[in-house]
C-alpha cells in the first residue's frame, strides 16, 4: 500500500499542472507541551501566522489556552501523553500506558480529549515505548477514527514507531514531524533547524516542525516567521498540511 505521505507529491504536481501561483514549499509549526505555564502559553498563541498549539490534557491552564487559541483563530491539538521508554515519576494526566486494557484506554482518551476543547487532531507526547506497540496503537487509532475528522501526528520520538502504519490501516490521516526546532535552544541551533525545515519543504513540498514555549524559541519565531513573507516558502495551518498529506488539496 502506498502511504498517504507519498501522495503529497502527486497532489503538489497537480497544483503545478493547474498553473497555480501559490508557493510550492509549505511548512507547518506546532508548539508543544502547553498547559502548565499560562503566560508562556499566551505568548506562544501570539506568534504570527497559523501556528498550531498542542495542549496537554488535564493541565491547570490547558482549557483556557485552548479557548484563547481558538478565539484567536489558531488550531488546537490534544497533546496525548504516551508511555516512554525512560520516564521517571507518575503517569501524566491523560497518559496512556502499556498496562492499560482496551476499556481503560478508551476511557482515558475520552477524558483527555474532553479536557482540550476545540482539538482538531491528536499529537503524541513522548511515546517512545507505546508507539512501538501495534496492539495499543490499533486501539488508539480506532478511538481517533471514531471521532470523525480527527487526525494524528506522530512526534516521532523513536524510529521504531509503527504509528503511521497503524493509522493507515485504520483509515486515520496521519503524518510525523520532520524537525524538532529546539532540542538545543541556542540561536545558532534554532537557526540551523529552521533552515533545515525549509530545505525539507523545498525537497518534499511540505515539512512540519515542533517547538516548545521556551523564551528562546518564541523570540526566534516571533522574528523569523515575519520574515517568511520574503521567501518562496509559506507557513500553513496544520489542517492544510494534513489535507496535502491525505492527497486532497482543497478538500473541505
Amino acid at each position: 500500500m502506498i502511504h498517504r505521505r507519498y501522495l503529497l507529491i502527486t497532489a503538489l504536481l497537480a497544483l503545478v499542472q493547474q498553473g497555480s501561483a501559490e508557493p510550492i514549499a509549505r511548512i507547518a509549526i506546532i508548539i508543544d507541551d502547553l498547559g502548565y505555564q499560562l503566560e508562556a502559553g499566551r505568548r506562544a498563541i501570539e506568534l504570527p501566522g497559523p501556528v498550531a498549539y498542542a495542549i496537554l490534557p488535564g493541565t491547570p491552564s490547558g482549557r483556557v489556552l485552548a479557548e484563547t487559541a481558538h478565539r484567536n483563530g489558531k488550531e488546537v491539538l490534544l497533546h496525548l501523553p504516551l508511555e516512554a521508554v525512560e520516564h521517571s515519576g507518575p503517569v501524566e494526566p491523560g497518559g496512556i500506558t502499556l498496562d492499560m486494557g482496551r476499556g481503560a484506554l478508551q476511557k482515558v482518551f475520552a477524558t483527555a480529549l474532553g479536557s482540550v476543547p476545540f482539538a482538531i487532531g491528536v499529537s503524541s507526547h513522548r511515546g517512545s515505548l507505546l508507539t512501538r506497540h501495534p496492539g495499543h496503537m490499533e486501539w488508539l487509532m480506532e478511538e481517533i477514527r471514531l471521532r470523525e475528522g480527527l487526525f494524528f501526528i506522530d512526534s516521532y520520538t523513536t524510529h521504531q514507531s509503527v504509528a503511521l502504519q497503524i493509522a493507515a490501516e485504520a483509515g486515520v490521516v496521519a503524518t510525523k514531524r520532520d524537525v524538532f526546532l529546539d532540542n538545543d535552544r541556542s540561536e545558532a541551533a534554532l537557526a540551523f533547524e529552521f533552515e533545515r525545515l525549509q530545505n525539507l519543504a523545498r525537497t518534499q513540498g511540505v515539512a512540519m516542525a515542533i517547538g516548545h514555549p521556551y523564551p528562546e524559541t518564541l523570540a526566534f519565531l516571533e522574528r523569523e516567521l515575519r520574515a517568511l513573507d520574503d521567501e518562496e516558502i509559506v507557513l500553513v495551518s496544520v489542517s492544510e498540511l494534513m489535507r496535502i498529506v491525505a492527497g486532497g488539496i482543497g478538500a473541505p
